[in-house]
């Protein structure tokens, strides 16, 4: 397993068979350019395919926010989310806060590695993984 953190590290051709289930996935080219933009980021490679990922948006200085933390569902079980969430976390080390949301069933998964349920609200526009511009969605 090897694990890389620099902007460019990754193709698009490496990220393929992620994002299973989700309603609206983004396209692996969305994926790539979220990740090259993020604050910090971990790739986790088998070969040459990505089996997992986990990114930080921060300020830099007190507050970063984990949008994404996903592993391969071939590989889950075995511990790579937690080292990737751990990498992410040392990678943030001195910030004030380490925010993160999550569908309710994983507020668990996050508890055991430190994190506890803070109250929260967001918005979704799926259009926007659909290629809509987001002023126009």
């Amino acid at each position: 397993m090897r694990f890389l953190t620099e902007p460019g590290a990754v193709e698009a051709s490496q990220v393929e068979g992620l994002f299973l289930g989700w309603p609206t996935p983004p396209s692996a080219e969305q994926l790539i350019a979220v990740m090259d933009g993020s604050y910090r980021r971990v790739w986790a490679l088998e070969g040459d395919r990505v089996v997992g990922y986990v990114n930080a948006i921060s300020d830099g200085v007190l507050n970063a926010f984990i949008p994404w933390l996903e592993v391969r569902p071939d590989h889950q079980g075995a511990g790579l989310g937690t080292e990737l969430l751990r990498r992410m976390v040392t990678q943030l080390d001195g910030m004030y806060a380490i925010d993160l949301c999550c569908d309710p069933e994983l507020v668990p998964y996050y508890e055991q590695r430190g994190f506890w349920p803070l109250a929260g609200a967001g918005m979704r526009n799926p259009a926007v993984l659909q290629g809509a511009r987001p002023a126009e969605a």
